[in-house]
């Protein structure tokens, strides 16, 4: 009998089985990030302009006080913790010396025309422990060869090699959609499969943006929130870069998605997304950037954010003094953890008996490979973490386990009052990668998750309540 019941159990504690499409590697630790700063910087920010016509002189590009190392510190201490630039935007100019074309940093007075800002930028994320992305438009106006076809797609492919073999690791690789017209009126059909292939074959650890993934897809807005409800599946064979009228599935994801495809919150803290004097006073607030973190990190997406280069090749003081006071607040939000202190609980455990690597303590032990977990045929389920003494959480942060699929698709935060009463005080959908709700601040003496909801039984990795 005794061997039977430790059969039984040692069964019982098998992992849940994977439930429909699931991220890659490359994706977990994309996901893992959270947040990166886009840096939107080129001939632009010299001519005021937002999209450049690819006539500009390379003349007019010099930062005469760049410091990619400042860069590096404004996220860090921000809390980002990655850099994707924009090495060519669509009026063709190249912030490193590109051997395919006169258009670049190469022809430019900037240091003595020896230049290369993806060198300096990628020594700079490497040395502060960031990752290092980069923006390549596949629109070219300055290009004599843009609206070839398949000339114009080889010349961007080699752009692409270019870029990708000789910087180190590229975390990120962001395209957009834009095709516009080239020099001479002609547009181009983009070999999306091409460009693809030389991503894969050069940096196999980098993602790839863009509105169809083929990694992680564009929101569907630059407003800089997703939506309550986030599948992180997208089937592919539905989406292009560019496509239009699809951006309530973008911000939405598919619930029955047949790829695992993350959203990406991109949205600029001036109103433009390159460097103008004149945007220096709408720079976003604090507040503002808290919302914006709010409504992006906590929706089950990462978050873009854009943060323009001056004309000196520094960012600008007041951007500086809002990204300080935003990652002071952010740390100061989630400073004091009280979930581990609790006293936990829950009616339904997979294996109930087994030592537990399925028991709620995983929500808590800090280790994203740990999760809780209910038997298979159990769908709707609750964790309780109760205090002897009134407590005072404002934030809720809650983690699927997302190597097994995403599964929950209604849940309900409940607090206990001193009189030993639940109520209902937040309410989401979907939970993803993460979930991070704001609660009223009322005193409690317990706080519940409760899943309404699951499409297989559920996989909660992390609670997170923060006082």
């Amino acid at each position: 009998m005794a061997t039977f019941v430790a059969a039984s159990v040692l069964a019982a504690a098998t992992p849940p089985a994977p439930f429909g499409p699931l991220p890659s590697e490359r994706q977990l630790k994309w996901q893992a990030l959270e947040g990166s700063m886009f840096i939107h910087f080129g001939v632009n920010t010299f001519t005021g302009v937002e999209w450049g016509e690819g006539t500009e002189s390379p003349g007019i590009f010099n930062p005469g006080q760049l410091d990619c190392r400042q860069w590096a510190r404004v996220a860090k201490d921000a809390g980002l913790r990655g850099i994707v630039i924009t090495a060519k935007h669509h009026d063709g100019f190249c912030l490193w010396p590109s051997p395919l074309t006169k258009h670049s940093v190469a022809q430019a007075p900037w240091r003595g025309g020896t230049g290369d800002v993806l060198k300096e930028l990628s020594t700079a994320c490497r040395e502060s422990g960031l990752g290092f992305g980069v923006y390549l438009s596949p629109w070219d106006r300055n290009n004599p060869k843009y609206g070839s076809g398949a000339e114009y797609n080889q010349y961007f492919a080699s752009q692409l090699r270019d870029v990708l073999a000789h910087y180190g690791p590229v975390n990120e690789v962001w395209f957009d959609g834009a095709c516009g017209e080239g020099p001479d009126g002609r547009r181009q059909t983009y070999d999306w499969p091409l460009f693809v292939s030389v991503v894969r074959e050069c940096q196999p650890g980098a993602v790839i943006f863009s509105d169809a993934g083929p990694d992680i897809r564009w929101v569907g807005n630059e407003r800089g929130f997703g939506c309550e409800t986030n599948w992180s599946r997208l089937s592919l064979n539905e989406f292009f870069p560019g496509i239009p009228g699809r951006n309530e599935d973008l911000c939405h994801g598919q619930r029955d998605g047949e790829n695992w495809i993350m959203a990406e919150v991109d949205v600029s803290i001036r109103p433009g997304w390159f460097f103008r004097e004149t945007e220096t006073d709408k720079v976003k607030s604090v507040e503002d950037l808290k919302k914006i973190w709010l409504e992006s990190v906590g929706r089950n997406c990462n978050l873009l954010l854009n943060v323009p280069v001056d004309r000196r090749g520094l960012i600008a003081d007041a951007d500086m003094a809002s990204l300080a006071g935003w990652g002071t607040a952010v740390r100061a939000m989630t400073a004091t953890d009280i979930a581990s202190a609790a006293v936990l609980s829950a009616p339904s455990i997979r294996a109930p008996g087994a030592a537990g690597p399925f028991d709620p303590k995983a929500t808590v032990d800090g280790d994203p490979r740990t999760y809780f977990a209910t038997d298979d045929a159990v769908t709707k389920c609750s964790i309780e973490y109760s205090w002897p003494t009134d407590r005072r959480p404002h934030l809720v942060r809650i983690d699927e386990a997302v190597e097994l699929g995403q599964r929950v698709e209604a849940f309900v935060i409940e607090t206990m009052g001193a009189n030993g009463a639940w109520t209902a005080v937040a309410r989401g959908t979907t939970i993803g990668a993460r979930r991070i709700l704001e609660l009223p601040p009322t005193p409690c003496r317990g706080l519940r998750l409760v899943i309404e909801s699951s499409r297989a039984c559920p996989c909660v990795a992390r609670v997170s309540i923060y006082e």
